[in-house]
């Protein structure tokens, strides 16, 4: 029995039904002009505070997918030194920041030049460069002669979930694929006309070939934005990777169903669903910063230097919170104060209903009134 959608007769001709999802494509595409439209109407220094957060989230949430977990004080610096837009460049200790920051940045700015052999490897090195596992082979199909499986459990009790096609197949396999995703662009010989469909269909496609020995996850999420981009006409402004991580157990599940078959509309319709989601998140973001520029001008003249820092370090934490509210002891920390004055301080800031108090007595914390 043949298990998997590469050993199949009608590979790689995946077919699905899109009349339950027209509601939904249209939805989104409504939705991303939206988007658009609200962070053209922000300042220039806003628009380029969402659209750094957004990278740092798809950055972060990309490699925690796949176990990996990444300083986001180091991916956000990373990303601002390549754009020229500290002063001086920040140094980072975590070596991977870097490489992840640049693979971010180059997937929003080559999102109109095809696909090739050349980008895909490019970008495999951008990732993988400084990776601690030095034995990998980078920028380059793997070549291991044993089977590439995706399994999980521990040895001697592997559970495999998908076996991938043999490393001799890989050349073939991607150049298909390759020639498939350029070939579906906008107004290109076979163009698929419902981006997130595209994408979807491009992630699958490219996760079920596996064509590196790491990454292939990263880079089959890059690919996904690119195909959204390329559909939109314009870097798409969301984090499809802080959705998928958000459940990645269905993500998981989703992908292992839909490697066993090339009818793949259950695999479309929670792609679609996760780009939906993804959107949601980018828009509460921009409404976030938007919110916070105004509590910023609301109170910014009546703080004193140590509470502009405490407010500064809340906002940082974005639209999730503070964690764990401010406290007293936090504040003496943040503002290197002493207790009395952090207690008159944030005193102060609740009467200006810059904070919100919430609990009594020793549990008594401060969450931002925003």
């Amino acid at each position: 029995m043949k298990k998997y959608n590469w050993q199949q007769e009608d590979w790689p001709i995946f077919r699905y039904e899109l009349s339950n999802l027209h509601e939904i494509l249209f939805s989104i595409a409504e939705k991303m002009g939206n988007i658009s439209g609200k962070l053209s109407s922000l300042a220039e220094d806003l628009q380029t505070e969402a659209l750094i957060n957004l990278m740092v989230e798809e950055a972060i949430k990309t490699s925690e997918i796949e176990g990996e977990y990444i300083s986001r004080p180091d991916v956000r610096s990373s990303i601002k030194n390549k754009l020229g837009l500290n002063e001086q460049s920040l140094s980072v200790q975590d070596k991977r920041a870097p490489g992840v920051a640049e693979l971010m940045l180059d997937v929003r700015k080559t999102f109109k030049q095809p696909l090739t052999e050349e980008t895909l490897f490019k970008w495999h090195f951008m990732l993988l460069s400084s990776s601690p596992y030095h034995h990998l082979k980078i920028a380059t199909w793997r070549t291991h002669s044993e089977p590439m499986q995706v399994v999980s459990g521990r040895e001697g009790k592997w559970v495999v979930h998908f076996e991938a096609p043999p490393s001799t197949e890989v050349p073939n396999e991607m150049e298909k694929f390759i020639q498939w995703f350029n070939n579906t662009a906008p107004s290109k010989s076979e163009a698929i006309h419902f981006a997130p469909v595209r994408a979807a269909i491009a992630h699958l496609y490219f996760e079920s070939i596996h064509p590196f020995e790491d990454g292939n996850g990263r880079i089959g999420r890059a690919i996904a934005e690119k195909a959204l981009s390329q559909g939109f006409g314009y870097p798409v402004i969301l984090s499809l990777s802080q959705s998928i991580e958000a459940d990645k157990k269905s993500y998981y599940a989703a992908l292992k169903e839909a490697s066993k078959s090339n009818e793949i509309t259950s695999w479309i319709h929670y792609f679609i669903n996760m780009t939906l989601k993804a959107q949601i998140e980018a828009e509460a973001q921009i409404n976030f910063i938007l919110k916070k520029s105004k509590f910023l001008d609301i109170y910014k003249d009546n703080l004193n230097e140590r509470q502009l820092k405490a407010i500064k370090r809340m906002l940082e934490a974005g639209k999730q919170g503070f964690e764990g509210g401010m406290s007293a002891k936090k504040y003496m920390i943040i503002a290197s104060t002493s207790k009395a004055t952090a207690t008159r301080d944030l005193q102060d800031l609740l009467s200006l209903k810059a904070l919100k108090q919430i609990g009594s007595g020793r549990n008594v914390r401060y969450d931002l009134n925003i």
